[in-house]
């Protein structure tokens, strides 16, 4: 698999792609642009690494800012927000049936694949 081709594939922000799938978990790719919407995976954490740009990740104990090569671990029933002003892509590494909006469905929701 090609990333930089994956991510030249992600034509909408918050859409993301499932690239493979180890022992039941996905590995993801997506394109953030503003600010998602505040959700929680009650049974699941989850893995950001940024691969372009920056991206916040807001939890009620504040900001965690990532740059490109960082990565950061919202463990699972956290609530939280991630946000990019500037754009970012993300690669997600999460258990395969995870929603992206978790347990605050609304227009941001994406269906798996």
């Amino acid at each position: 698999m090609d990333l930089a081709e994956a991510l030249a594939g992600l034509t909408a922000a918050w859409r993301p792609r499932t690239l493979a799938t180890v022992n039941g978990h996905a590995l993801r790719v997506v394109r953030a642009m503003g600010e998602f919407s505040w959700h929680s995976h009650p049974e699941a954490d989850e893995l950001f690494l940024v691969l372009s740009g920056s991206l916040s990740i807001w939890t009620e104990a504040g900001e965690v800012r990532l740059g490109r090569g960082q990565l950061h671990v919202v463990p699972r029933g956290v609530r939280h927000r991630p946000s990019s002003a500037e754009g970012a892509d993300v690669l997600l590494f999460e258990p395969e049936f995870t929603v992206n909006t978790g347990d605050s469905p609304g227009p941001l929701t994406a269906p798996l694949g």
